[in-house]
């Protein structure tokens, strides 16, 4: 069988999301040997609030952040290139947000949410919320870029990373988003062994792969960004 040869422009991309998925895993790696010391640092109030923050959030950027900031730095890439512009924005924002409503739907009526509030999920965040000005806005600030955008604009990234590697035959097959989806599950441990976990699963997918394409169809980036700050962890 003959070697497929590749040439100069998927070589890179091969690099590109070997770089990317190699500090995700070690990120992901120190997190988990670490694990029980970096709770216990997390939940000491002892310790200043924006300290906390900062610990938590420098695990989360590594596993979803820094992977592709060093790719785009690397090939000279502005985050402006994929799609970060106002064109079709609200168009899009509705699309992303057509595509939440499942999970929604799910949450509340399994009674896993009952209340609205942006990066809840995320531990330091009523306590950031609790604190004074001005540390309540830099304690946001730095969530919101970290488990907002940074890990919103991350799909995107890997996604047009993987299609221009592995472009699709056909319009609705998106294999970046395919993948995003399946390692967003993965990550998050919404593998679905009961019904209810099925569904929730199901759900997540529709997220994931639904805001990806339309990203792919309108050109608009910000939406994935929004799909993480305002629903993600809010509810």
């Amino acid at each position: 069988m003959p070697k497929i040869k590749l040439n100069e422009k998927q070589k890179k991309l091969d690099i590109d999301l070997w770089i990317i998925m190699t500090v995700s895993f070690v990120s992901l790696v120190i997190f988990i040997v670490f694990q029980k010391e970096i709770y216990e640092t997390i939940k000491n109030e002892e310790l200043p609030i924006l300290f906390r923050v900062l610990l938590v959030a420098l695990f989360q950027y590594g596993l979803a952040g820094f992977g592709i900031t060093i790719v785009c730095i690397l090939r000279k890439e502005h985050f402006f290139s994929y799609g970060l512009k106002t064109k079709r924005i609200f168009l899009s924002t509705l699309f992303c947000v057509l595509c939440f409503v499942p999970n929604i739907v799910f949450s509340f009526t399994l009674g896993q949410s009952n209340s609205y509030l942006p990066f809840q999920s995320v531990l330091t965040t009523k306590e950031i919320l609790a604190s004074g000005f001005p540390i309540n806005v830099i304690g946001m600030l730095i969530t919101a870029t970290v488990w907002g955008f940074f890990e919103g604009f991350n799909y995107v990234v890997i996604s047009e990373k993987i299609n221009r590697r592995y472009p699709a035959n056909y319009k609705w097959i998106n294999w970046g988003a395919i993948f995003c989806a399946i390692m967003c599950i993965l990550i998050h441990g919404a593998i679905g062994v009961t019904f209810e976990g099925i569904i929730e699963m199901v759900t997540i997918l529709i997220i994931i792969y639904g805001m990806l394409m339309v990203k792919e169809f309108t050109g608009n980036a910000w939406v994935c960004v929004f799909v993480f700050v305002f629903l993600w962890n809010a509810f």
